[in-house]
């Protein structure tokens, strides 16, 4: 995608993800279950369309990143139904990260940088230590999901250590951005909730997901 149709498309995104947030806080709620679904489906499309702009795109890179979108839009409808689906939307966000390692692997051996996973792993222990008590009959499949995004932030750090380059420095930075708001989402459901924890959840969501989606604009293959 050209630079001036890749500007729109991210300002759509952005007034997408605003709009979700706005009425996460002020409804009505059906702009919720429009405007969320929305913004994770415009990334994908502007994923998708980084071939037919003539970015250098790897293809098991973009696919796995698509398929990551995805699920991950499939976890999106499924955390914000009126009966909260949590364990499916967990499980699709689970198979996101999954997809993600995969395209993270497309050029660096997995675990390439093993001393970059220990910070992630660390945040994660912490943050399982904290939440534990809390979480019930969901220790399980909590503590399997934190584990996939600890490798999979770690292996995109680690990529990033192995290239340098500026494809996948955003892909790192949105992979942190991911554990950061999957950590705001577990703390005010399951620690101690507070007022700002649904924008600032669904503000670096969305950038986590923009920063790994226009990483295949600079990911040649």
């Amino acid at each position: 995608m050209t630079s001036a149709p890749l500007v729109i498309a991210t300002l759509l995104v952005a007034v997408s993800a605003a709009l979700t947030v706005r009425a996460e806080y002020r409804g009505p709620r059906w702009q919720v279950y429009m405007f969320k679904p929305l913004t994770t489906a415009l990334l994908l499309a502007i994923l998708l369309a980084a071939a037919q702009y003539g970015a250098p795109v790897a293809p098991r890179y973009q696919m796995a990143v698509a398929v990551g979108l995805g699920l991950s839009l499939a976890g999106d409808v499924f955390l914000m139904v009126p009966n909260d689906r949590f364990v499916p939307g967990l499980a699709s966000f689970l198979l996101a990260h999954v997809a993600y390692i995969v395209a993270f692997t497309t050029d660096t051996p997995m675990a390439t940088a093993p001393l970059l996973f220990v910070p992630f792993a660390f945040f994660g222990l912490a943050l399982l230590s904290q939440l534990w008590h809390r979480l019930g009959r969901l220790q399980l499949p909590v503590t399997v999901y934190v584990l996939v995004i600890v490798c999979m932030a770690g292996q995109a750090a680690g990529r990033w250590w192995s290239l340098r380059n500026a494809a996948s420095t955003l892909a790192c930075v949105g992979a942190a951005l991911f554990v950061v708001s999957d950590a705001l989402l577990a703390g005010n459901r399951f620690g101690r909730p507070f007022h700002s924890a649904r924008g600032l959840t669904l503000g670096s969501y969305f950038v986590a997901q923009w920063l790994i989606a226009v990483s295949v604009y600079g990911h040649a293959g």
